[in-house]
């Protein structure tokens, strides 16, 4: 089972989330790639079973432009027969905006006919234990629902 991780990551937050998340998917069986959105294209995940997609929300829910463009990309995409997951970081002094791009990113994957494996998990700052274990449950839930 192929899985494809794309992150994008300011401060390192996604980029752990995401090492975390490759290494558990090795676990499980997984055979992984990740890359950093900038050096990424969405048509990437068309040679994937699982698209995974991992971003931050900056300020009140603005999109940078590299994630902007990749989020562009992805929703010309027919992923039909496909499955994803979303993550990410955000500030919760945002309010309303906590992690909106992570549900943005929901929407586009869900109008390309991809099918969500697990539920967002959204995390405030850097991974702590409590986030490392959602990640965790995350993974063990696509390898379920995968048979990976």
């Amino acid at each position: 089972m192929k899985a494809k991780i794309v992150y994008a990551s300011m401060t390192g937050n996604d980029e752990d989330m995401a090492e975390i998340l490759e290494e558990d998917l090795q676990d499980l069986g997984f055979d992984t790639d990740s890359t950093e959105v900038a050096f990424a294209d969405a048509s990437d995940y068309l040679e994937s079973d699982l698209c995974i997609f991992i971003t931050y929300t900056y300020g009140e829910g603005t999109m940078t432009d590299e994630i902007a463009d990749f989020y562009d990309q992805l929703k010309e995409l027919d992923l039909t027969g496909k499955y994803f997951a979303v993550m990410g970081s955000g500030d919760k002094t945002y309010g309303e905006h906590f992690c909106e791009n992570v549900f943005d990113y929901q929407s586009a994957f869900l109008a390309c006919g991809a099918t969500e494996i697990t539920a967002p998990v959204t995390i405030e700052n850097s991974p702590d234990d409590e986030a490392i274990a959602a990640i965790d449950h995350a993974a063990e839930e696509m390898a379920d629902k995968l048979d990976a």
